[in-house]
């Protein structure tokens, strides 16, 4: 067996209802492996993709892991180091929870250590977001912070790479739920208007620092009040399956707040204990199911630790 080695790139919530393209944060459970070895010829190549059912280029300048990696090999001047790369994809793509975000993240995390580059997270940075571009054209960071180094983000600049990780109070639960339907982020974006009117700008404004307010002072009772997207989610929510009964739900169970996640089609509560979460998650399954639409749930913590090694 060829020596390697095999990193893990979770799932992450981006948006976070009031912070577009500016706020995110990595969950437990779904993501991506990657698996990094020597190889037999010149430069990387990607021999396997796992799980992702023949959609997924292996070609390294289409695919989001492929581009990240050879960006850090050609910043190293390492592009023509034999390297074997094996992706398995353990969570779905087009579903809103950044699945391009982790394989990006995965492919130049996992170069990063089988070569033992000694870069920080933080370096990676911008190659994971090289990576991300493949997928939507666009620069930011929002799922790539996040699920790279854990926790949650905010990016003050997305060209600048300027970013704060916020403190997590502690109690918070997430329920993510993923209905069996594709929404492409080009198309969730493309919808969107380019101009807001100003009342709405403001009100958007004052939840989010609101929101931030609460994440630094464990102030639930303003986390709650803040949780509220009055620009994006209102765009964006006819194209998911019952959006507004899942929300009505989850905020009836107790959940502080109900959005979606990424571009969707996911949805994300977040609530201050598991049991609302878990009642939640149990409530959107049964929901689906009598919909007779197939649906996942994940019930999670906040992922400190964003990529690792296994």
């Amino acid at each position: 067996m060829k020596p390697g080695i095999k990193v893990f790139a979770p799932a992450s919530i981006s948006n976070v209802c009031v912070g577009f393209d500016i706020l995110g944060f990595a969950i437990h459970g779904p993501g991506d492996e990657i698996i990094i070895s020597e190889g037999t010829q010149p430069g990387l190549i990607i021999t396997e993709i796992r799980g992702a059912k023949g959609k997924l280029p292996l070609d390294t300048t289409q695919n989001t892991a492929g581009v990240s990696a050879v960006a850090l090999l050609n910043h190293l001047g390492e592009n023509k180091r034999p390297l074997e790369m094996i992706i398995h994809k353990k969570m779905p793509f087009g579903s809103g929870l950044g699945s391009s975000a982790a394989s990006a993240v995965g492919g130049v995390f996992a170069v990063s250590e089988f070569l033992k580059t000694g870069l920080t997270k933080q370096e990676l940075l911008p190659f994971a977001i090289e990576g991300e571009k493949v997928a939507d054209g666009a620069i930011h960071a929002d799922n790539v912070a996040p699920c790279l180094l854990g926790g949650m983000v905010i990016i003050r600049d997305n060209v600048m790479f300027d970013f704060k990780k916020l403190p997590i109070p502690a109690g918070l639960f997430i329920c993510v739920i993923y209905p069996h339907v594709t929404v492409l982020t080009k198309e969730s974006r493309a919808i969107l208007k380019k101009e807001i009117p100003m009342d709405l700008f403001i009100r958007q404004q004052g939840n989010l620092a609101a929101f931030i307010s609460a994440m630094y002072t464990s102030d639930f009772e303003l986390l709650n009040k803040s949780l509220e997207d009055v620009v994006i989610e209102p765009q964006r929510a006819h194209l998911i399956p019952h959006f507004y009964a899942l929300k009505e739900m989850a905020l009836k169970e107790g959940a502080m707040g109900f959005s979606i996640s990424g571009a969707g089609p996911s949805m994300f509560a977040i609530c201050d204990n598991s049991f609302i979460a878990q009642e939640i998650a149990n409530k959107a399954e049964s929901f689906y199911a009598s919909k007779k639409l197939k649906s996942d749930t994940y019930v999670s913590k906040i992922n400190h630790d964003g990529a690792i090694v296994l």
